[in-house]
């Protein structure tokens, strides 16, 4: 195990430390664990799905028209 530091506000150091005397454990112990479980949990997707780009149109001037496109009336 190697060493590191962490820098927290006081109220979060306060709490770290009541919920690892309420357990027994270390707050350092507590780090870990909840570091380790965060990195097991499944990243979140990425919010663009992963089609954008995948196909082409007839078009090829969409990035540069797209205000005009997005902000065009659709009622004219």
């Amino acid at each position: 195990m190697k060493r590191t530091t962490i820098f927290l506000d006081d109220q979060t150091l306060k709490r770290l430390q009541q919920a690892a005397a309420r357990q027994g454990v270390s707050s350092a112990s507590m780090i870990r664990e909840a570091l380790a479980q965060y990195l097991a949990a499944p990243q979140a997707q990425s919010p663009v799905p992963s089609i954008i780009g995948q196909f082409t149109s007839e078009f090829s001037d969409t990035a540069s028209n797209v205000d005009s496109l997005l902000w065009q009336n659709p009622h004219a």
